[in-house]
Formats: C-alpha cells, sequence, structure tokens
C-alpha cells in the first residue's frame, strides 16, 4: 500500500499535463536561439539539446538580455504558444480526476505560458473554473526551472504548509522548481532520465494521471 500522506493543494503544469497542444516546443526554442545568437547573446557552441526554452533565456538574461530583447523573444514564445493552442485538448482522464479534486483541494496551475494564453486554451477546454489559481509566466520572477511561480502560490495560501502540497508534472523543469520551493513532485508522463540527470528527486513517476490520487 502506498504512504499516503494528508494534502490540501495541488499544483499542476500545464501543457503535456492537464492538456495536450500542440505547441512545437523545439521550433520555439529555436527560433529563440537563432534570435538570441544573432544578437551575441548565445556563444556559437552553445548547446540548445541541453535547455528548454526557459534555462536559454535565463542563459541570456545572465549574459546580459536587454529589455528590447526580452520583449521580442516573449513574442516569438507567445506567437508559438497561441498557434500551438488551437484545437488543444486534455491528456487522458483529466477531466474525472478534476471533479474529483475540486473543493477538496486547493488547486493551482503554474505554467511558463503568457497567462492570458494559458487562461484562453483553460476556457476552451472548459477546465478553467476547477482551478483557484493560475500562475503565467507574468507572475512569476523567473521560468521554471526556478521556484518563483510555486513560491507564489505558497505566498498566495500561506494556510498551506509544505508538506501539504503536491505537485505534478511531464518536464525535468517542473520538477526542480517543485523540489526548490519544498513541495514533493511527482513526474507525470516520459522524461524520468532527464528528471535523474538534472538531480531531481521524485516521489512517484505515473503515467495514468489518476494515479495522483493515490498519492494525496
Amino acid at each position: 500500500m502506498r504512504n499516503k500522506q494528508s494534502k490540501k493543494g495541488i499544483i499542476f503544469d500545464m501543457d503535456n499535463t492537464l492538456l495536450r497542444s500542440h505547441i512545437n516546443f523545439q521550433a520555439m526554442k529555436q527560433e529563440i536561439v537563432s534570435y538570441l545568437t544573432e544578437k551575441d547573446m548565445l556563444p556559437k557552441s552553445f548547446c540548445m539539446q541541453e535547455h528548454t526554452t526557459s534555462t536559454v533565456i535565463q542563459f541570456a538574461k545572465e549574459r546580459g538580455l536587454s529589455e528590447h530583447m526580452f520583449y521580442e523573444v516573449m513574442g516569438i514564445a507567445a506567437r508559438h504558444e497561441l498557434a500551438g493552442m488551437e484545437g488543444a485538448g486534455l491528456e487522458p482522464f483529466v477531466q474525472p480526476l478534476l471533479e474529483t479534486l475540486m473543493g477538496r483541494y486547493v488547486l493551482v496551475i503554474v505554467t511558463n505560458n503568457a497567462y492570458a494564453a494559458a487562461q484562453h486554451v483553460l476556457e476552451l477546454t472548459e477546465i478553467a473554473g476547477y482551478f483557484d489559481r493560475v500562475i503565467g509566466r507574468e507572475q512569476m520572477e523567473a521560468m521554471k526551472p526556478s521556484p518563483s511561480g510555486y513560491l507564489a502560490a505558497k505566498k498566495h495560501f500561506p494556510h498551506i504548509q509544505d508538506r501539504e502540497w503536491i505537485s505534478i508534472g511531464d518536464s525535468w523543469i517542473d520538477g526542480m522548481a517543485s523540489m526548490e520551493a519544498g513541495i514533493p513532485f511527482i513526474s507525470y508522463g516520459g522524461e524520468e532520465e532527464w528528471m535523474e540527470k538534472k538531480g531531481v528527486k521524485v516521489v512517484a513517476h505515473i503515467d495514468n494521471i489518476l494515479d495522483l490520487l493515490d498519492y494525496l
């Protein structure tokens, strides 16, 4: 029998955890890397495969990315996000999961997507009403793998202690952000190898999102 703990709050990643969107993350990252390389914000030898879009941007910030260039990069990301959200659907069993959880737990989304784009697709897929809070990149000091979004969630619901939260996501950046915020993390879907490579400690790896119920 799995060791259940009393939880009060659940933080979800959005893309490929709740939603099956069509965002081409590889194309987004490639265009942003090309732009930043052209602006001498990335070295010609930059290894794109080792990074996500958010860590590419953070790397450039540490090299002096200007406000104007950051705005341009966010515009590239927003264009890919909006295009990819057309026709987005839910991951399997998300609807029954949320119906089970609503009213019993505080439900929060932390996503690197723009807030407006996230809210739009949540409304399109008819799950916006299940969530107590949606935290997009504008509500963070830095995107995942920074813990900023998770810390914002904790600050908004101060009655929930660290051990009473749990989070779930498909990427190592979700796990790293959650771990650094002191919140136990469940890995959904793939990336087990990347989780280990990046030093992310997980409560469990699950492939069926309904299995989250076993850890609440």
